[in-house]
């Protein structure tokens, strides 16, 4: 495991959770992150989660949701009790995190902020989300995750 150590997989580490780390070639160039890892891994994009940060009544939010999809605000609002909700600017997330864009996990963050996973990660063994860098991923059991990111389960994503 040497090498792989973010603050993502230092947390699962600590909190003993079974965890397995997935590098892969990332071209940095273009946008779409998640469907880049899903296609490098061979791992099925609703299998594999990416994490957005959005801002629910000026608070930051989290929310974990298939890379095949998309995130839908309106739902992120009322799974934390909000009223509106809209995408943060990238350079808040990138603080609030302390991970950079395209590689921001939901797992170890510098500041706690309220995490929200789409509920359809409940349907698979394990699952795949960001381990904190670009090029690696960080996969585990969907409950693990939601233990780990001291999650709420609501369904948030949009095919």
């Amino acid at each position: 495991m040497a090498g792989h150590g973010t603050q993502a997989t230092q947390l699962l580490s600590r909190l003993g959770i079974a965890y397995s780390v997935h590098p892969y070639e990332t071209d940095s160039q273009q946008g779409g992150y998640g469907l880049a890892a899903s296609e490098a891994l061979g791992v099925a994009p609703d299998r594999l989660f990416k994490t957005l940060v959005a801002e629910v009544d000026d608070k930051l939010t989290v929310a974990v949701v298939p890379v095949a999809g998309s995130l839908d605000l309106k739902a992120l609002a009322e799974a934390v009790g909000g009223k509106k909700a809209r995408m943060a600017d990238p350079a808040a997330a990138e603080r609030a995190t302390g991970y950079v864009t395209g590689g921001i996990s939901p797992l170890g963050q510098r500041k706690r902020l309220p995490v929200v996973v789409d509920a359809s990660a409940g349907n698979f063994d394990t699952v795949f989300c960001s381990a904190g860098r670009r090029g690696l991923q960080i996969e585990l059991a969907p409950a693990d995750l939601v233990r780990a990111a001291g999650a709420t389960v609501a369904p948030i994503a949009r095919p």
